[in-house]
């Protein structure tokens, strides 16, 4: 496999990833059920929940910097690239999840948002540059 149809096949990942992440939101959003949860502890599990995504970015930013290397294992290191890119996209919607959780609670959508809008950005983070491409 080459290097443009291994980062398109990881890109095409992260985009059902992301969808995935958000669409929770989007559809529970529209249930009106109140659990009688106090709304503000899923809004601080949610924010607790994006420093838990830190322990994960490092061996995703290892493994990008294997790609620059040139020997023969290749496909191992697009293997290792998207097992840390899964794992760190894993931990990186769990906002988003507190968020779509938190509105069965009450939790307003400006705190959801916010907590969508933190996932999303941890998301881009875990993007695989156009430099990988590079031999």
């Amino acid at each position: 496999m080459n290097r443009a149809n291994a980062r398109r096949r990881l890109n095409l990942i992260w985009w059902g990833r992301l969808a995935l992440c958000v669409l929770p939101w989007l559809v529970l959003a529209q249930v009106d059920v109140d659990w009688g949860l106090p709304p503000m502890a899923f809004f601080i599990a949610g924010l607790l929940s994006l420093f838990v995504t830190l322990k994960f970015f490092p061996a995703f930013k290892r493994a990008l910097w294997a790609m620059g290397q040139t020997d023969a294992d290749e496909s191992a290191r697009w293997g290792a690239l998207q097992q840390a890119q899964g794992k760190g996209l894993y931990w990186a919607s769990l906002p988003a999840w507190m968020a779509a959780l938190g509105t069965l609670s009450g939790l307003e959508g400006v705190a959801c948002l916010l907590l969508i809008f933190g996932s999303v950005m941890i998301f881009i983070l875990y993007r695989i540059p156009r430099q990988v491409l590079l031999p």
